[in-house]
């Protein structure tokens, strides 16, 4: 993912928009995350907009298998 100043996205902000890929572009202002441009039709998904907000940033931490729910359960009866 793509982070620039306001300054520098204000500069560069044509070729910002005819380089954008999948990856959204980051707008920072005094370091902090003020807006998200991205690809028109790649709406992310929640957990995405949470990561790129950066709201679950030293607050998550995975213990143990994340695939399971620990409940053997048999799906034929």
């Amino acid at each position: 993912m793509k982070t620039v100043s306001v300054a520098d996205f204000k500069e560069q902000c044509l070729e910002l928009l005819d380089k954008l890929d999948d990856q959204p572009v980051v707008i920072t202002k005094d370091g902090k995350p003020v807006a998200r441009v991205i690809p028109y039709g790649h709406e992310p998904t929640e957990w995405q907009l949470a990561v790129l907000n950066g709201s679950l940033r030293d607050k998550v931490k995975i213990k143990g298998d994340i695939y399971s729910v620990g409940v053997q359960w048999d799906a034929e009866s």
